[in-house]
């Protein structure tokens, strides 16, 4: 697994990473998740690979409390196969118990079509992992067709706000408007707003001002190896 870190605009303090699939091929180095994550996709060994990350994300934590060391939540995403099998809210809960970590420094991540494809489904599943103790992040929100209304009934924690989004919405002023009260009904909701994408100082900036949470992106820092992340943000 790779982590890309998670900041806050308003000080530009880590509070969280994403922690994301990558293949280190032999001779081909690191192979981009677009060529290899649809594949798995298709022949399901995509739901293997998901469980695989969230129990080396598990395993860091543990590592990490063990040793006394600075730690953050960790973000981990979950494809639309696991959203078919009623078991899955006990299959991470068990991974969990199983290291005994602290479920509030575990997020899971769901993209917004997962959930658009049965709302129902996915309600009564989030509800469930909500029982549990897990937070729920909605990720690539902007990207589809869903709305606020659709998702209001949703028990979710987060709300990433899609890279295309922000585009769209950041080209004149009536769409920086619009942003804006997307943020303020997101955060009316109870959620918390996560703006993925932030490339430039002018994106942070703008987060800060709109009042986001936190913030991904280039700008602050790619995915990057475990060892890197714990060196460069993992330090007292």
């Amino acid at each position: 697994a790779f982590f890309q870190p998670l900041f806050r605009p308003s000080n530009g303090r880590i509070v969280g990473a994403e922690a994301l699939a990558r293949w280190r091929h032999p001779s081909r180095g690191l192979v981009s998740p677009a060529v290899f994550i649809p594949p798995l996709e298709r022949s399901g060994a995509i739901v293997d690979l998901d469980l695989a990350i969230f129990e080396q994300c598990c395993r860091f934590l543990r590592d990490r409390l063990d040793k006394g060391a600075v730690i953050v939540p960790l973000n981990c995403n979950f494809s639309r196969l696991h959203m078919r099998n009623d078991a899955f809210p006990e299959t991470v809960k068990s991974i969990v118990d199983g290291f005994g970590v602290p479920i509030e420094l575990l997020e899971l991540e769901l993209t917004e079509n997962i959930v658009m494809e049965d709302l129902e489904r996915a309600e009564r599943l989030c509800r469930r992992l909500k029982d549990l103790g897990f937070r729920i992040a909605i990720d690539d929100f902007g990207s589809g067709y869903s709305s606020l209304g659709t998702l209001q009934n949703l028990p979710i924690d987060v709300l990433k706000l899609d890279r295309s989004f922000l585009t769209r919405c950041t080209t004149n002023q009536r769409g920086l408007y619009f942003l804006q009260e997307i943020v303020n009904m997101v955060k009316g909701l109870g959620y918390q707003v996560i703006c993925e994408g932030i490339e430039t100082k002018d994106q942070v900036d703008l987060m800060r001002s709109l009042g986001c949470d936190a913030a991904q992106g280039f700008w602050f820092s790619r995915a990057i190896s475990t060892e890197a992340f714990e060196q460069k943000y993992m330090t007292d």
